[in-house]
């Protein structure tokens, strides 16, 4: 009897055992996968501020996601990425007011020159009522939810030559590179100039060999990608407080629980205050690097451009879908 209780016995712990090997694998949870794509090169801030997402995330989520890091466009392109994201080739990106914009028309509101006034104003519109509202129409709309907002700096004009620039009239006939969206092509066109569509990884030839005139970027990007060496000046019109949306797709979102969406809503936002720290600092030092390295910098009628630009803006077809009360608000945001 003891016999057959001890056979007994030794057959339900080998079954057990063999019961708990066979089903391990759905008891452990498989890793999320995070393929965060950038066309931006290596050295730009926020693509190192993509290794502070990675590591925060790691550390308040030790192996629960693979996360992975692309920059230079080597997964996707400029262009391609957002594409990406909504297709689920790729699970996270930068995204740009700009393409919101291209999207949303009625969002174009916030590309306008001069709109925003510092980083800390679009941290303000982001967790207003309207920052609410706006992140929920992306997401139903572009299927993507923004998370935080990474300053890029603050646009100035990078040009061949020694033209001076005092007015958007100075520009005229100067073909200035933009990113390739509607948005983007209308900013170059209200600051006077003839904006010309150019992939970001084709700029520093571009402006080697004449085919573009200039370039507008935030001084850090101008350095990063060492436009400086084919050109001639900075103009400062300050004419874009820039900034761009780290943004995750709803399909990845949907699949994570609560504590592990507020890890990477954390780690987003995490990331964008180191980037938003190194920006504002490298900004205060630049305009002496770009003297020292032969470049001419100036300060146009600031003034002259403001007016001119937000004039273009408002008698545009494009400020017809503006959300009513809203340039009023996103103002009072910034008191």
């Amino acid at each position: 009897m003891q016999h057959g209780r001890s056979t007994m016995t030794r057959h339900i712990l080998i079954a057990l055992a063999s019961s708990t090997m066979l089903s391990a694998p759905a008891f452990a949870q498989d890793q999320i996968e995070l393929k965060y794509t950038v066309p931006s090169v290596p050295s730009d801030i926020h693509t190192r501020a993509m290794q502070v997402f990675k590591e925060t995330l790691e550390t308040s989520m030790p192996d629960r996601f693979d996360i992975q890091l692309y920059d230079s466009g080597s997964l996707f392109a400029q262009g391609a990425d957002l594409d990406a994201l909504q297709r689920g080739n790729a699970e996270m990106t930068y995204v740009s007011y700009q393409l919101i914009a291209d999207a949303i028309p009625a969002y174009s509101l916030l590309t306008a020159g001069y709109l925003f006034q510092n980083p800390d104003h679009y941290e303000a519109f982001l967790a207003s009522d309207l920052g609410t509202e706006f992140k929920q129409t992306v997401s139903d709309e572009m299927d993507i939810q923004l998370l935080a907002p990474c300053y890029l700096g603050t646009r100035q004009l990078n040009l061949r030559g020694d033209k001076a620039i005092s007015t958007p009239a100075d520009l005229d006939g100067v073909k200035l590179r933009m990113p390739g969206s509607d948005a983007w092509l209308f900013l170059g066109e209200a600051l006077g100039a003839s904006p010309t569509p150019l992939p970001f990884g084709e700029v520093y030839l571009g402006l080697q060999t004449g085919t573009i005139d200039a370039q507008d970027n935030p001084l850090p990007t101008v350095e990063a990608a060492k436009f400086y060496e084919v050109t001639d000046q900075i103009v400062l019109t300050s004419h874009l407080v820039d900034a761009i949306n780290v943004a995750i797709n709803n399909e990845t979102w949907d699949k994570l629980n609560d504590d592990e969406k507020q890890a990477v809503t954390e780690a987003a936002a995490a990331s964008c205050e180191w980037n938003n720290a190194q920006r504002i600092s490298e900004e205060e030092r630049l305009s002496a690097f770009f003297e020292e390295a032969g470049l001419k910098v100036s300060t146009p009628d600031v003034d002259a451009f403001r007016s001119h630009v937000q004039q273009v803006y408002f008698d545009s077809p494009r400020s017809a879908d503006w959300p009513e009360g809203w340039v009023e608000k996103i103002n009072a945001l910034a008191d």
